[in-house]
Order: structure tokens, then C-alpha cells, then sequence
């Protein structure tokens, strides 16, 4: 048997392009749903925004947000990390080792650069759950494809049959979270005059990070009230049914239903949309119930259909250099994922240039755009002369417990 010292990452010849473009695809959205509360525009009071001078093209953005954005790509990250997670047991097993050894370590390095990300970067870190929720993979390994499917049906459904039950018992989960979140805001002086100029007002790193502590209880908060973690557990599922039969490595094979799921996706999931970005808008006028059922409705259908509709585009112009462009951030999704943090703290926060609470919705987007194409030409850059980002690297070594060359 082959030692895990002797094992190594996938190369970049055995890597398929569709994955890491869809990949860098999902990090542009990402990337928007995440950058309004770097600017500070969604903790502003609604006297705030309504005053600003494109308050209603704001308005008009943030419909469309939670159109055509909200939920859609954390859909199609989280089916590619179940898609990752069925080629990583795959590569490590036909070369004779210990794969679960492997990916437990994968796991566990992700893990800690998600809890640093948390603590010492931004509130909404998302790989602390990743790598959590990724740790149960290993169990459905096994589990027949009709399991697997219905496995991850349920946890899809099963947030709209928990917030049926809260909403009915007058419940609150996450009332622990909010309770230290409390505890935290008297301590450091944070309240609701200050709360969405705090970190615009920041001075220091101390002043950031006394905002990053109570906003790590808010992440807490965000995860049980919305029943995140069941929605990621159940796309992590199909994810791995899609990797464990190779779609992604015979498109052209797939081309039937890939049209079929993009066409159903839309028909169902534009419409809903509608429905969905209006109940978010209006604070959720009938319930937490039915507003998550217009979620499952709107966001998985949207979400399949924009992984569908990529592909297609792909088989039409597999040879275009489109797809290496926007493969490029995909293949540094770690780095690229975190820099985003670091960009939005360097232009929004006191400690960088500023400009929190003084832009809006509209110019917040304008401004990812300009910070993904910078990513985008980053990375290719950085590819041409290095096999992994400066962060996979990193999270590679650690895992394999082996220093790797890196040029």
C-alpha cells in the first residue's frame, strides 16, 4: 500500500476546466451577495438609504439581488465541494490509500482557516460550516444512489418543517447566540447609533475586531435561523451523486438532461423568484414558513439551472478563452474566497480607505465587478508561474503533510 506521504494533489492536467470555471463563476456571485455588508450598506437604517442620492436605483439593485443573486451560489459552491469531495475518495483509493485519513486532515486544515477567517477577517465566513458539515460526507459513501438522493432531499425540505415547528411554538433557536451577541455589544459600547458606522469609524485593528467577535455570534445566529446547515448538507449530497457518476467528465453524453434541467430550472425558478424577492423585501409578510418555502422553490431551481446553463455554453464553445479566464479564480477559489475579506476591509473599513456607509447599493456592485476582474487577471498571472494559489499551497502541505513545490 502506498503511504499518505507518497500521495499528492490532483496536477493541473488532471483537473477539468468546467469545475474550475463554474467554480470562479460561483465566486463572482459570492463575491456580490457578500460585498454589500463589507460597504456597510446592509446594516444602514432605511432613513439612511432612502437619503442617499441613488436611493432608488439601490432599491431597484437589490431586488434584482435577491432575484437573480441571494442563495444561487452558495448552491453552486456547495454542489461543487460535494462534487471535490466524491474526486478526492476517488484519486486517494485507486492509489491505495487511506482516503478518509486524507480528506479528515482536508478537512480539519479547512476548518482552521475558516474559524481565523471568522474571527480575524469577516463575520460571514462560510468554510467553518463547509469543513464541519464535510466531515459527515464520509458516512453516505456507501449509500445507494436512491438513498443518497433522498437523503438529500430531506435535508432540503426539512427547513421549511423546522420553521413550521418554531414559528408555531413561538420559538427562537438562535435566542442563546443572541443573548452573547448582546452580552458583547454592552461590553465593547456597540449599539444601534453606532452599529452600522462602527467599523467606517474604526481607527485600529483592536476597534475591527471587537465588531468581528459579536459579529461571530450573528454568523451563529445566521446558521440556525436560516437551517443553513441542512441546506449545505443536502447540496453536499447531490453534489457527490453528481461527482460519483462523472457528469462533469461526459457533458457531451449529458447534453439532454442538462438542457432539461436548465430549461426546468427556469421555468420554475424565474417565476418564484419573483415571489421570493418580494417576501425578502417586505420582511417576510407570510412568515418564516412560507418564506422558506418560496426559498426552495426559487434558489435550487435558479441554482441548478445556472450550473446547467454554464455547461451548455461550454460544450458550444469548449475552445474559447473564455473558459480559461474564468477557470483561472476558480483554481485559487481558497485565495481568492479570503481576498475577497481582505479587499472589502481594505476599502470599506476605517482601517483602509473608508468608504463604508458612504456608498450605495448600485456603486457596491459596480465595485465587485472591478474587484473580480481583478482577481481574474491576478490569477491568471500568478498560474502562469505557480501550480496552486498562495492559500491552496498552504492548505495542501498541511494536509499531505509534505512540503510541495509551488513553481
Amino acid at each position: 500500500m502506498v503511504s499518505t506521504n507518497e500521495i499528492s494533489p490532483v496536477k493541473a492536467s488532471e483537473r477539468f476546466i468546467i469545475l474550475d470555471a463554474l467554480r470562479g463563476f460561483a465566486l463572482l456571485g459570492i463575491c456580490m451577495a457578500n460585498f454589500p455588508e463589507f460597504s456597510l450598506y446592509t446594516f444602514l437604517s432605511s432613513e439612511a438609504t432612502a437619503s442617499m442620492p441613488t436611493a432608488i436605483a439601490d432599491k431597484i439593485t437589490r431586488y434584482l439581488l435577491y432575484f437573480f443573486v441571494d442563495g444561487k451560489f452558495y448552491t453552486l459552491f456547495s454542489l461543487l465541494f460535494g462534487i471535490g469531495f466524491s474526486i478526492i475518495i476517488r484519486n486517494t483509493e485507486r492509489k491505495g490509500v487511506n482516503g478518509f485519513r486524507i480528506f479528515y486532515r482536508r478537512m480539519g486544515m479547512l476548518l482552521l482557516f475558516g474559524f481565523l477567517h471568522l474571527m480575524f477577517i469577516w463575520s460571514g465566513d462560510i468554510l467553518m460550516l463547509y469543513a464541519l458539515l464535510g466531515m459527515l460526507l464520509p458516512f453516505f459513501r456507501r449509500t445507494s444512489d436512491k438513498k443518497l438522493l433522498g437523503w438529500a432531499a430531506f435535508f432540503l425540505v426539512l427547513p421549511i418543517a423546522v420553521d413550521g415547528v418554531c414559528e408555531m411554538a413561538h420559538t427562537n433557536l438562535a435566542l442563546p447566540f443572541i443573548r452573547l451577541q448582546e452580552s458583547y455589544c454592552a461590553e465593547y459600547g456597540i449599539n444601534d447609533a453606532n452599529f452600522a458606522y462602527w467599523l467606517h469609524d474604526a481607527e485600529d485593528y483592536g476597534t475591527v475586531f471587537q465588531f468581528l467577535v459579536q459579529g461571530a455570534c450573528v454568523r451563529m445566529q445566521e446558521f440556525i435561523i436560516g437551517n443553513r446547515y441542512f441546506k449545505v448538507l443536502g447540496l453536499f449530497l447531490i453534489g457527490f451523486y453528481i461527482g460519483r457518476h462523472h457528469f462533469y467528465a461526459d457533458l457531451e453524453d449529458r447534453k439532454n438532461l442538462l438542457v432539461r434541467i436548465c430549461r426546468w430550472g427556469l421555468m420554475v425558478g424565474l417565476p418564484c423568484s419573483l415571489l421570493y424577492a418580494w417576501s425578502s423585501m417586505s420582511g417576510h409578510p407570510f412568515g418564516n414558513t412560507l418564506h422558506s418555502v418560496c426559498y426552495f422553490i426559487s434558489v435550487y431551481p435558479l441554482g441548478f439551472s445556472y450550473a446547467a446553463g454554464l455547461c451548455l455554453l461550454y460544450l458550444k464553445s469548449k475552445k474559447g478563452c473564455i473558459w480559461k479566464w474564468l477557470a483561472a479564480p476558480g483554481r485559487m477559489a481558497l485565495t481568492n474566497y479570503i481576498g475577497q475579506s481582505v479587499i472589502g476591509m481594505s476599502l470599506f473599513y476605517g482601517i483602509g480607505l473608508g468608504w463604508g456607509s458612504k456608498v450605495g447599493l448600485l456603486q457596491t456592485e459596480v465595485i465587485v465587478l472591478v474587484v473580480f476582474l481583478f482577481q481574474v487577471l491576478f490569477s491568471r498571472l500568478w498560474l502562469s508561474g505557480f501550480k496552486f494559489g498562495p492559500l491552496e499551497w498552504i492548505w495542501r502541505m498541511l494536509t499531505y503533510g509534505k512540503r510541495l513545490a509551488i513553481k
